[in-house]
């Protein structure tokens, strides 16, 4: 059954919301590496919703956290009222990319590469005016 927690779309709800998923991955089992790889992507999401999909759009509201750990895994959603953004529209930075120092690099997309390849499964879709964004996790030993 799906759990749901709610935060306000702003900057400080960053900390609560890393604090709440390492507290879900806890009760998941997952180990370390998995919750800190969790955590960061789904930072990395809740920073861009937060930052562009509300503030630089002008925005206010919340963005919510839904939540259901398996014997098999724990998913996340989360879910913003922001305008339709699918991360993974973009191009991920290649090898050759991510070899080059950070002067020779262009900005943006190593978020989401930390993101798609720090979890099990990362998928997302627009549906009912809502951004979801989905992290799959799998438990060790399932």
């Amino acid at each position: 059954m799906m759990e749901t927690k709610s935060f306000p779309g702003v900057v400080d709800s960053l900390d609560p919301l890393r604090d709440y998923i390492g507290e879900l991955a806890a009760r998941a089992g997952l180990s370390k590496k998995k919750t800190y790889s969790l955590i960061l992507a789904a930072d990395e999401i809740a920073t861009n919703i937060i930052l562009y999909g509300y503030e630089r759009a002008g925005l206010t509201g919340d963005f919510s956290v839904l939540s259901e750990v398996t014997d098999s895994a724990l998913t996340i959603i989360l879910e913003d009222i922001a305008e339709a953004f699918d991360p993974l529209a973009r191009e991920l930075p290649s090898e050759e990319d991510l070899a080059r120092s950070l002067d020779e690099r262009e900005i943006g997309g190593l978020g989401i590469f930390l993101t798609v390849n720090g979890v099990d499964e990362f998928s997302w879709e627009y549906a009912d005016g809502r951004n979801r964004n989905k992290f799959v996790m799998k438990i060790e030993g399932s």
